[in-house]
């Protein structure tokens, strides 16, 4: 089984910062590319970062200069700095994983389970 865990969420206020941190585990071949979603209540998930096996970025717009994604390959663990959160960035974080696993032997997305950041005014 492959898995993905998330760690790293919780409350902080205006202006402050956090970092979540996804690892996968498994039996691993290869992953390409790596990310993060969210998720409001009452709003679809959206795309927050993106990080490809060359390491190329993409962000949305609304995280852009205030969110860093990177990742360590030999930990196959992403990670999302968090800097000047806004109450608006609240919502469940989900991260992805595109890899090849031991048992399906073509691509496949899986993803952690969401961990809640909250951002207070």
């Amino acid at each position: 089984q492959v898995q993905l865990v998330e760690s790293g969420g919780g409350l902080v206020q205006a202006g402050g910062s956090l970092r979540l941190s996804c690892a996968a585990s498994g039996s691993i071949k290869s992953i390409t590319t790596m990310g993060w979603y969210r998720q409001a209540p009452g709003k679809q998930r959206e795309l927050v970062a993106t990080i490809t096996s060359g390491g190329s970025t993409n962000y949305a717009d609304s995280v852009k200069g205030r969110f860093t994604i990177s990742r360590d390959d030999a930990k196959n663990t992403v990670y999302l700095q968090m800097n000047s959160l806004k109450p608006e960035d609240t919502a469940v974080y989900y991260c992805h994983a595109d890899l090849v696993s031991g048992y399906s032997g073509y691509e496949l997305r899986y993803w952690g389970q969401g961990t809640q950041v909250t951002v207070s005014s």
